[in-house]
């Protein structure tokens, strides 16, 4: 998940009370009177005071009193991690890509790992990523199961916040498949991907 601050925003000469958070691609701000959502390719300048982070983008400038961990965010927006270091992906890998339709990030896979099958499942992968649209698509995790290393990985990528698939639902599939859900990071500005492995009492070699 990204990161969070209950903190204050100053806005257009206004203080603001709400939540700042930190996705992948954007810095939202929730409150009762003031809701921002700043895509990081649109900050312009962005600056840290003390415990205050200053960003100026095409909305105008907002300044958050986020604490201690400013000049963390600030380096966040500055370098956000690409999502194959987000994925833990390591260039030794074999994997396999299953109904995944970002494009860009199947090019970017390929070049990070030492073998990539696409739409064809083979055995013995350090990881599976499964493009997921709704909860039929979960039916494939006990077969995809059997696809990976006793330490792999199936990632589900779904999209975000439709009652297609929710993440009840993903959960709840991986439990049935014999799965525990170890980490979920926000796969891009609309999927959000969750990592399911094999409980290690499980594992056989």
């Amino acid at each position: 998940m990204g990161a969070e601050a209950t903190c204050t925003a100053r806005f257009k000469g206004q203080s603001f009370s709400g939540r700042a958070r930190l996705e992948t691609e954007v810095l939202e701000f929730r409150g009762p009177d003031l809701k921002l959502s700043i895509p990081f390719k649109s900050v312009k300048k962005l600056s840290v005071r003390g415990d205050a982070l200053s960003i100026e983008h095409a909305g105008g400038r907002v300044t958050l009193d986020i604490g201690a961990s400013a000049s963390r965010w600030a380096d966040k927006i500055l370098h956000p991690p690409s999502r194959a270091q987000k994925l833990g992906v390591k260039p030794e890998w074999t994997a396999s890509a299953i109904a995944v339709d970002d494009r860009q990030f199947l090019k970017d896979l390929e070049k990070s790992v030492a073998s990539l099958s696409v739409d064809r499942v083979i055995k013995g992968n350090d990881a599976i990523f499964l493009g997921a649209a709704r909860e039929s698509d979960l039916t494939q995790l006990e077969k995809l199961k059997a696809m990976i290393k006793p330490d792999g990985a199936i990632w589900i990528i779904r999209p975000k916040g439709r009652p297609e698939i929710s993440e009840r639902a993903v959960m709840a599939a991986g439990k049935a498949a014999g799965l525990v859900d170890v980490k979920v990071v926000g796969f891009s500005a609309t999927h959000t991907a969750e990592k399911f492995v094999i409980p290690v009492a499980d594992r056989k070699r």
